[in-house]
């Protein structure tokens, strides 16, 4: 049985976004999922220096290795400056060079949420745009602005209309997988 691949695009240790991907992995019943917290995966800058030098790294072939068993991928990123944080975009780019095709076939929720009113929208339009462009297909966004007046650590999304939202758009992935 496939499974579904988890992560933030933060390599922070104190990610909101890795809280929201954990909450939402909760609401997969009967699917197996593998979480993975990216501040533990600390991939150098890409450069083209560093990968005639280095090559890739065992921890991108393994996570490149989990995206392709994958059969769905949660993905929320965070936000810089309106735009996926440049770890976010330094992964797309060492797995882009690992495999042009990485995404082929995956079918994606992504998400974002960050403190401010616009919920990380800007980072998640780009996300989006990025990730279609290795052909992954993203079935559902979420936004979840205001994160610390709509999140509780051990409730979960406490906003009653974004949480309908957020199980909807949910099952509509689970659906999309299945």
């Amino acid at each position: 049985m496939s499974y579904v691949l988890a992560f933030a695009g933060s390599n922070s240790s104190v990610s909101i976004n890795y809280k929201l991907t954990k909450y939402t992995t909760t609401l997969l019943k009967n699917t197996e999922v593998h979480i993975r917290d990216m501040s533990r995966y600390p991939f150098p800058m890409y450069s083209q220096d560093a990968e005639k030098e280095n090559g890739y790294s065992n921890s991108l072939v393994e996570f490149k290795n989990e995206i392709s068993g994958a059969k769905g991928l949660i993905i929320s990123v965070n936000e810089h400056n309106s735009y996926p944080s440049a770890y976010f975009k330094n992964v797309v780019d060492w797995l882009s060079r690992l495999d042009k095709e990485f995404l082929v076939g995956k079918k994606i929720l992504l998400m974002a949420t960050s403190n401010g009113g616009r919920g990380a929208i800007g980072a998640l339009e780009a996300a989006e745009k990025m990730l279609t462009r290795f052909k992954g297909e993203v079935i559902e966004t979420f936004s979840l602005p205001k994160y610390s007046e709509n999140f509780d650590e051990q409730k979960g999304i406490i906003n009653t209309d974004l949480a309908k939202i957020h199980s909807e758009k949910v099952n509509a992935f689970l659906k999309a997988i299945s």
